[in-house]
C-alpha cells in the first residue's frame, strides 16, 4: 500500500468499555466491538473475516491483541 490512505486512529472509552471479539460456535463468524464492562450491552463496531480485518480492528483503536477477549 504505498499510495493507500492513511487509517484514522479511533478512540473508545477505556474506562467502561473492554475489546472484544465474539465468535460463533456453529458458523464461526467473528465481529469485533466494545462490551460496556457496566451494563453487558455489546456494540459491534466490524466484521472480521481474514488477519488483516483483525489488525485493522486493532490498529484503529490502538489496541493490543492481549487486552482482546474472546467471547462465543
Amino acid at each position: 500500500m504505498l499510495f493507500g490512505r492513511k487509517r484514522k486512529k479511533c478512540a473508545y472509552d477505556r474506562e467502561n468499555q473492554k475489546p472484544v471479539i465474539r465468535s460463533s460456535i456453529c458458523t464461526g463468524e467473528q465481529v469485533a466491538g466494545f462490551k460496556n464492562i457496566h451494563t453487558g450491552k455489546f456494540s459491534e463496531v466490524m466484521l472480521i473475516r481474514n488477519g488483516g480485518d483483525l489488525k485493522e480492528f486493532l490498529d484503529t483503536y490502538d489496541i493490543s491483541e492481549t487486552d482482546v477477549a474472546t467471547e462465543y
